[in-house]
Parts: C-alpha cells; structure tokens; sequence
C-alpha cells in the first residue's frame, strides 16, 4: 500500500516505538529466564515453575502489537476509492418532440417510451444535481430551470406535446444558456458547479437547415458545448424502420446515429445508442450511475479503527486468563 493512500502517514513513526516495545518485552523475559537460573535451590526452583513454561503466556502481548499497529494505521489516514454521491452539479436533460417521435417502431411510441425512462432517469437521480428540462422541435423550450426539486420535472415530461421540424442546435444552445444563467447564481468559491447536457433525440436536424455546421446548427452548438466544458451525452433513440403519418402519407423517419455521434464527440461527451424502450431505460441508468455519483478518495479509517479496538480487548481479555493480569 502506498503512503500516497494516507492522509497523514506520519502517523507511522509511531511503529518505531511499537517495535521498540515488542523489542523490550523480548529482552524483559530473556532478562527473566537468566535470573530464574540463578536460583541456587533447583529442588525448590522446580516446584515454584513448571518445567515448561507455556507458550500462551505471551499470546496477550503479541495481540497488543498487532492491535497498536492497526491503531497507527487507522490515525495515518488511510484513504480508499469510493463512489459518493455528487453534491453540486447541474443536468439538462433535452428531448426531442418533433412528428417523428409519434413512430411506433418503440411501443407504444417513440415518446411514450422516452417519457417513462426520461421519469426514472428524473427520479432515480441523486439529489444534490440540479436538474432542468427542454424540450424542443421547430423551438426550443426550457420547460424547468435547473432545479432540486423532481416533482416539476417530472409534471413537465407527463404533459410532452409533439410539433413540427428539428432544430437540434437550438436546443443545444438554449441548455447552454440555461445553464449558464443558473451558474452565475449557485456560483462559488469553488466557481460554477459542473454541468452536462443529456440529449435525446430521434432523427437529424431540419431547422435551420440539415446542415448541422450552420451557424445555430448543431454541431456549431457543440463546439460551444466544449468551449464551455459543458459534455453533451447524447442519445439517439429509435430504429431504421420507424414511420409516421404526415398528412396523410406515410414517411420513413429513421434514426440519425451519426449526428448524433459526432455532437457527442465534439462537445467531449459519450454517445448512446437505444432502439428499444428497455435499451433506453438501461442508457438512462447508466447515465444516471455516471452522473448522480464520482469516485473520490474518501476516508478509510473505520475498518483499521474497528480492528485495532478489537485486537486490543482480545489482548486484555487473554492477559486476564492467562495470568491473571492485564499487559
């Protein structure tokens, strides 16, 4: 184990004065033995010791090192990996609600199926992020500013109304505003809380064109993303074969993966890929374990603590057994 796991290994100067103390007892009963053998009167000498001391007589004093060692190391600090929850973060979670997401390649329907895993992702997440919602087609709508609070969130996703075209970027950008905005109120000392953009989304961006290097296009609207280290997860949600009735004629609207892989990549972010309403629920826990929790190096003392209080009673306890005495 590394020294780097401690919070303060020099706590472990202290194992030269326990060393130093295991030394003395060894020397004392050396020291013992001889003056026994002095005893002029063997006879004698025989019936006031066994001819073969036991053995168990120093079991307390070996217990009690070990129990100062684990003690020494329990106050050096020793720190572990451990997955904490997160306590200042800020989420927006952005769903696409254009006519495609009426298709019905995912039962019931695409938005169906995107509302009760958007809800457990809303729910199941811890409750230091702040999380906001927008939705958007042609515009896009900040539905709930970041906020603690699920209830609102989750009232929002329940009443989703499909609209007409896609304006991915735009959606992008007002999750950056939004963002933004709240930053500047819940910063402190340690400056704003860390922030990411979940997307999801089902095909490719038609407002203001499909060209997502349009200045209010998407892929624009992630290059700002990475300025502003704010990583968009994004999700791309359906299958090749979903339709919609569009004025009465049927239209193909497959999903657009790769957009949405390269927003991903070029914000710093992950891409997922759902074409059924339980792979969605699985990427929304996934993202909600990444999210919701970090892995910091957290204290690691207890166990060390607990053991060396233990060891310690056990050395008492056997002393009194064995020589009617405490070490």
């Amino acid at each position: 184990m590394s020294l780097q796991r401690f919070s303060s290994p020099w706590w472990f100067l202290l194992l030269v004065v326990i060393a130093g103390l295991a030394l003395g007892y060894i020397v004392v009963q050396r020291l013992r033995r001889k003056r026994m053998m002095r005893f002029t009167n063997l006879e004698l000498l025989d019936k006031v010791m066994p001819r073969k001391p036991s053995r168990w007589r120093h079991l307390p004093a070996i217990v009690l090192v070990g129990a100062l060692v684990l003690l020494t190391t329990a106050m050096a600090g020793p720190t572990a990996e451990q997955k904490v929850p997160r306590n200042r973060a800020t989420v927006l979670l952005v769903i696409d609600v254009s006519l495609s997401m009426q298709a019905t390649d995912v039962k019931p329907t695409r938005l169906d199926a995107a509302k009760v895993a958007a809800k457990s992702f809303t729910e199941g997440l811890t409750q230091g992020i702040n999380l906001g919602l927008i939705s958007f087609a042609g515009t896009a709508t900040v539905l709930v500013g970041p906020t603690t609070d699920r209830q609102p969130v989750i009232k929002a996703i329940d009443g989703l109304r499909l609209a007409q075209s896609t304006a991915t970027g735009e959606a992008i950008f007002a999750a950056l505003q939004s963002i933004e905005s709240f930053s500047q109120v819940v910063s402190g000392p340690e400056g704003p809380p860390p922030a990411r953009i979940v997307l999801m989304t089902d095909g490719k961006q038609t407002i203001p064109t499909p060209n997502g290097e349009d200045p209010r296009g998407a892929f624009t609207a992630a290059r700002a993303a990475a300025e502003r280290k704010i990583p968009i997860s994004t999700i791309s949600f359906g299958t090749e074969q979903g339709e919609v009735s569009i004025d009465g004629k049927d239209q193909l609207v497959p999903v657009d993966d790769e957009s949405m892989r390269e927003i991903a990549r070029l914000s710093g972010g992950e891409f997922y890929k759902a074409a059924t309403a339980e792979q969605l629920r699985s990427v929304y826990d996934t993202l909600g374990e990444q999210i919701g929790y970090e892995i910091k190096d957290a204290d690691a003392s207890r166990p060390w603590l607990m053991l060396g209080t233990l060891a310690a009673l056990i050395a008492a306890g056997s002393a009194l057994m064995i020589s009617q005495r405490i070490p």
